[in-house]
């Protein structure tokens, strides 16, 4: 029972695996501009680039990084959506991939912080008015919630793509018809909150790591 419960989340099922394709099948789902008037998906991406935009730059003082977080956030809506389809394999419920996503850009803006702003990170370690006795302590606990910011982001993101993959596989393992309608309503509802959770994740995903950018 638990060797099919948790085999959902198997990313080598078979001799030639192709489950890890579906992270990159929302490349044939983007609107292309190919017609003279724009439909509703490339006008419903284009609004929700354009709000995402505004949002990034009251939080974000560097030019670019928009560009790299919004398209984050496209990602990861793509594959938590995604995953809710039927033999859709969902890659975001790996910590392979939110840990693949989080670590490399954690890195590299924490590298180009104490390259280029040393002075600047180091006052991040106190905050302002802490006692001189409380500030070893201090740096401890910041460089400590600094370095386990990638990790907090993979598992967050994981860990809420994995409950409501483990509560629609156990109610879906139901062998007697008569369980399985009077669960009907339940699992749809999860299933609409499956949904807003795809979306919640994919911008908290983007709002804290625009946060922690913004920080250097």
């Amino acid at each position: 029972m638990m060797n099919n419960l948790f085999s959902v989340f198997d990313p080598c099922t078979g001799m030639l695996s192709l489950n890890w394709l579906s992270t990159i099948i929302f490349l044939m789902l983007m609107p292309y501009k190919m017609w003279m008037t724009e439909n509703k998906i490339s006008f419903m991406m284009q609004t929700t680039v354009k709000i995402l935009n505004k949002e990034m730059l009251m939080l974000m003082k560097y030019k670019g990084t928009n560009l790299i977080m919004i398209s984050l956030f496209m990602m990861l809506l793509f594959n938590n959506l995604m995953g809710l389809t039927p033999y859709v394999y969902t890659s975001s419920a790996q910590l392979t991939f939110s840990l693949t996503m989080a670590l490399p850009l954690w890195t590299a803006l924490m590298m180009y912080g104490w390259i280029n702003k040393t002075n600047s990170m180091f006052s991040h370690l106190v905050p302002n008015g802490t006692p001189g006795i409380l500030m070893p302590f201090m740096v401890m606990i910041e460089t400590i919630s600094n370095i386990i910011r990638p990790g907090s982001l993979a598992v967050r993101l994981t860990a809420n793509m994995i409950a409501g993959h483990l509560l629609m596989t156990l109610l879906g393992n139901n062998k007697s018809m008569t369980i399985l309608i009077s669960t009907m309503i339940i699992f749809m509802t999860l299933l609409m909150f499956e949904i807003a959770v795809a979306i919640i994740q994919s911008y908290v995903f983007m709002t804290l790591m625009t946060l922690y950018s913004s920080e250097i």
